[in-house]
């Protein structure tokens, strides 16, 4: 089983204006919403190759009861803990001649909530996989991710770890089976300019000495690159095409990947199809369906 961790899911309130003047009242000229965290996309994107998962994480009042339904209607089987305050976030996505977030800060977590959570992960198993997405929310210690690593670092799991600066690096010493950086975040690790082929090879490779078993490194508009455990690399281009969303690409790619992997063992088709995932998002509003998905894979 694939299991995916998202700490902090939402709704994503996306609103269309032709324009936004601050002051007064705007009105939308459409409005969409989605449900929204890193693991959350990454079981929706396995959910349309055909792949189960179980989402586990944190949902709190009507709009938590609202994701669960959601995941639930797309035949996701979720396993969140219930908070006893609060509400799950709304993110509200400002979509005018500019593009402007604002994301909320989400429930807090008790912490016999999270001893909760942490006992919930001894149900993971030799053969599973486990994917911990996203950033760590304010009511939890920063530590939370080494603190689930730890727990079963005794089992034979796979661990993808899809995060940002310390969050991530701290990770490294548990050997996670996949990373993905991109250039800016690779900069800012080592604190020093990652921009040719040279230099990310460079730093992909100290991420592995330091304990990552495969690095993906996101290229932008060039692709991506992986630095695999089996000494080779892959790269895979884009897909032209008009680019209607960023949200939610990269947790695409992950997803394309771990399905790819999982079903070939080929790192070479698993970045193929990773990176077929992560274009096909990008050219859909919300995340890409399975038809969408075997198009692009199609061109590349």
């Amino acid at each position: 089983m694939i299991y995916t961790l998202t700490l902090n899911p939402s709704i994503d309130y996306v609103v269309y204006l032709k324009e936004f003047v601050s002051g007064i009242t705007n009105r939308t000229t459409s409005e969409e919403y989605y449900i929204g965290g890193k693991g959350i996309n990454v079981s929706c994107i396995l959910s349309e190759l055909g792949i189960k998962s179980t989402a586990l994480g944190f949902t709190a009042g009507f709009t938590g009861e609202a994701i669960e339904r959601s995941l639930q209607e797309q035949g996701i089987r979720s396993d969140f803990i219930r908070l006893k305050n609060g509400i799950s976030r709304i993110n509200i996505k400002v979509k005018a001649e500019t593009e402007s977030e604002i994301n909320c800060q989400g429930p807090h977590i008790e912490q016999d909530e999270f001893e909760r959570l942490l006992d919930m992960t001894d149900k993971i198993g030799d053969g599973d996989t486990i994917v911990l997405a996203g950033s760590i929310p304010r009511t939890v210690a920063d530590d939370t991710y080494e603190r689930i690593l730890k727990r079963l670092e005794d089992k034979n799991i796979r661990t993808v770890v899809d995060a940002t600066g310390k969050l991530l690096v701290n990770c490294l010493k548990y050997k996670p089976f996949l990373i993905k950086p991109n250039k800016q975040e690779l900069s800012e690790i080592f604190s020093a300019k990652a921009e040719s082929a040279e230099e990310i090879e460079l730093y992909a490779k100290k991420l592995m000495q330091m304990g990552a078993r495969n690095v993906i490194v996101s290229l932008g508009g060039d692709g991506a690159v992986l630095f695999a455990e089996d000494g080779n690399t892959y790269k895979t281009g884009v897909v032209k095409d008009k680019v209607l969303n960023t949200v939610g690409s990269g947790d695409s790619m992950v997803a394309g990947f771990i399905a790819g992997y999982q079903q070939t063992n080929d790192y070479g088709y698993a970045m193929r199809l990773g990176t077929a995932c992560g274009n096909a998002t990008a050219f859909s509003f919300g995340l890409a369906t399975k038809q969408k998905i075997d198009e692009v894979l199609a061109r590349l």
